[in-house]
């Protein structure tokens, strides 16, 4: 089981799910906006991050940037460092992302930001209804910023 319908990066868009695959908070960059939508403080958020890392695979990693795969990225994002610590443990990439669901969880919540929720400001944005709005969100892999980007050019291509 992987974690199919995985964020966007924070830095990319994403939801606040997305934090699972943040850098630590040391500088000013689009995670403070996520750290304050999910009501974390900065140390908090380490603190969280540092716990799971303790308690699962993902405290290994010594040769990543920061040290502990905890923070790397999503494997969609090429990474070198972490691709071979990955294989040096033989962790996988289903693997990764199970834990990564799980950090996310243990950051945000089970839910993140919900579907219906997303679908909704979809279908209110665009005037296209709830069910559309759902199948431009599944198509996307459930990234809302992607799914916006498709709706605004579909609208611009309908418009002409």
């Amino acid at each position: 089981m992987a974690w199919d319908d995985a964020p966007s990066h924070i830095c990319r868009g994403g939801d606040v799910r997305g934090l699972a695959f943040c850098c630590p908070p040391v500088k000013p960059c689009p995670i403070m906006y996520a750290l304050e939508e999910v009501g974390l403080t900065p140390q908090e958020y380490i603190d969280i991050k540092n716990k799971f890392a303790n308690e699962t695979r993902l405290g290994e990693g010594t040769g990543t940037c920061f040290g502990s795969l905890v923070w790397c990225c999503k494997p969609s994002k090429p990474c070198p460092l972490r691709d071979m610590t990955l294989r040096n443990m033989n962790m996988t990439h289903d693997e990764y992302l199970d834990l990564k669901k799980q950090l996310a969880e243990a950051l945000v919540g089970v839910e993140g930001e919900s579907k219906d929720d997303n679908a909704k400001a979809l279908s209110e944005t665009f005037s296209i209804t709830k069910t559309e709005a759902l199948k431009v969100l599944e198509d996307c892999n459930n990234d809302l910023r992607l799914a916006v980007k498709l709706l605004k050019v579909k609208s611009l291509e309908e418009s002409d």
